[in-house]
């Protein structure tokens, strides 16, 4: 792993600078797609003389049938250009984009439209950034899905199994967590934090005492004990824009999760793999920095779904302070990782680029 990792770090290491440098430009999702010319029709055939023989050729009817067609091909060039209306339809703006957070100013150019850094030990706020905006929160929610888990001191070693029950309705994403997949409750809880893995994170709420509806119950009972009064949870993955956060909440939830060992060692490692029948799967965390030499990470968790755009909770160590730091809705798919890096400079005065592997979500 050693290996893999340096070969991540030295291949990649020129993104940072790149992604600072791009605060001024329109995100990937925002480009508009090329448009295709359409076939210029073919001339119609000439008519024939009276003197021509009134058969065609194979090859005049195919190309007859091209210059105008008709019944089932007609149908099938009308379902191939409505297709390619439906591609060229933008993104939906995040619930920040909507309400203009994102042209809020800052003194970094932060391109999240909401951060928070504070003083893990003092409360402390160093940097803040529309603290107290209420937005979906994405599979953040997973760090209160694992606290809820953990607190019920349910049994790692316990076989859970994933099902129907298990498969996304909310957004329609798909999972390498096969149904009848049987995993450990340690392993379902690995999984969700690292790599953020949404049918683990249903099943280990499945099969809390009471199933799902207790497990929802819970994750807001947590929530209005640590003070978190602007937080509210429907489902236990972070796929339903409806779990809501500021980041002065999720701060607090950072400082509670960060007081236990397994969420911390579970969240900032690197790979794991998990038996799937006959076949090894292997998954990677999904915040690049925790590769990163330049960071100290004790206790991380990424999200996004469409409303809430990326999204990333950190635990870190920097210019020997403990530092908790929230980004929500950063506008493209690297610039949270860029943010987190601006922050970090500016926090240690410190102008080398970060190395680390690119996140997959």
């Amino acid at each position: 792993m050693t290996g893999q990792v340096g070969h991540w770090m030295r291949s990649l290491a020129i993104v940072t600078a790149l992604a600072l440098g791009a605060a001024g430009m329109p995100s990937a999702a925002a480009a508009t797609a090329a448009k295709s010319k359409p076939a210029a029709a073919k001339p119609a055939p000439k008519k024939t003389s009276k003197a021509a023989p009134k058969k065609t050729s194979k090859a005049a009817s195919k190309k007859t049938s091209k210059a105008a067609p008709t019944g089932q091909h007609a149908k099938r060039s009308a379902r191939a250009a409505k297709t390619r209306q439906v591609a060229h339809v933008p993104p939906r703006p995040s619930y920040g984009e909507k309400f203009g957070l994102r042209a809020t100013p800052d003194p970094l150019d932060l391109q999240s439209s909401v951060a928070l850094v504070v003083d893990q030990d003092t409360d402390e706020v160093l940097f803040s950034k529309n603290p107290q905006a209420v937005l979906p929160i994405a599979s953040i929610t997973k760090l209160m899905t694992a606290l809820v888990v953990v607190e019920a001191g349910q049994p790692l070693d316990e076989v859970l199994t994933v099902t129907q029950a298990d498969v996304d309705t909310e957004k329609g994403t798909g999972s390498r967590l096969v149904l009848g997949t049987r995993l450990t409750r340690g392993e379902m809880l690995h999984l969700a934090l690292m790599s953020s893995e949404n049918r683990a994170a249903n099943a280990l709420g499945r099969h809390y005492p009471g199933g799902l509806p207790a497990f929802v119950e819970a994750m807001n009972a947590k929530a209005s004990l640590l003070g978190m009064h602007d937080t509210r949870y429907v489902e236990p993955t972070g796929l339903s824009s409806r779990n809501q956060s500021s980041a002065k909440d999720l701060a607090q939830l950072v400082k509670a999760a960060y007081g236990h060992d397994l969420i911390r060692s579970l969240s900032t490692s690197h790979a794991h793999q998990v038996a799937v029948g006959p076949r090894e799967l292997h998954f990677r965390n999904s915040n690049g920095l925790v590769f990163s030499p330049e960071w100290t990470i004790g206790l991380q968790k990424t999200g996004f779904i469409s409303e809430a755009g990326r999204c990333v909770v950190m635990q870190a160590e920097l210019a020997g302070r403990n530092l908790i730091m929230v980004l929500l809705d950063s506008a493209g798919r690297y610039s949270r990782i860029a943010d987190a890096e601006r922050l970090r400079r500016w926090i240690t005065g410190d102008d080398t680029p970060a190395t680390f592997k690119l996140p997959s979500s």
